[in-house]
């Protein structure tokens, strides 16, 4: 089913599924005995610390679930700029990883009824999570599976990347009105 499993590499557009299919999917997954893993973010301006986590969540299981939020939801949790890049863009670019099996939105500021539907074996969050603040925590725990956090790559962040960059625009900026 996925290069991890040992079958072909899916095309990316066809690791993007509707949570409905997800779900589907975990269930077949679940009566085969492979382990899911579940992870979610914002993803915009894909970064080096974005692939580190991801491939470390992968290492967990069998299968890699990565929920994205919507542009919507990015709005109402990052602000108006945000996001940069549409949500398409960012499925497909996450699609594209080797250590990504599927990916799914949610309109939701949080990801917890898509925990709650998948039922995750293990949910991996950022080292910039305490452990008790981990939303669906509970839900994974109480069925028996394991929350992880990973350590971040220090100074790796999208937001990062973005105060980065508008300091490069300014200073070319000003170099062009001399």
């Amino acid at each position: 089913m996925t290069p991890r499993a040992g079958a072909r590499p899916r095309a990316p557009r066809e690791k993007i599924l509707s949570l409905r299919r997800a779900v589907a999917q975990r269930r077949l997954l679940k009566r085969r005995g492979r382990k899911v893993v579940f992870t979610n973010g914002v993803f915009d301006l894909l970064h080096v610390g974005h692939v580190a986590l991801l491939e470390k969540a992968a290492s967990f299981g069998d299968i890699l679930i990565v929920g994205v939020n919507s542009d919507g939801s990015v709005r109402r949790l990052k602000g108006p700029g945000r996001p940069i890049v549409p949500l398409a863009e960012r499925m497909e670019m996450l699609a594209g990883l080797r250590a990504v099996d599927l990916v799914i939105s949610f309109t939701e500021p949080t990801p917890a009824r898509v925990i709650e539907r998948l039922r995750p074996d293990f949910l991996v969050k950022g080292g910039d999570y305490r452990h008790a603040e981990i939303v669906g925590r509970e839900t994974v725990e109480s069925a028996g599976g394991r929350v992880v956090t990973v350590p971040l790559r220090r100074g790796r962040s999208s937001t990062d990347l973005i105060r980065r960059a508008l300091v490069a625009a300014r200073a070319e900026s000003k170099g062009r009105r001399r």
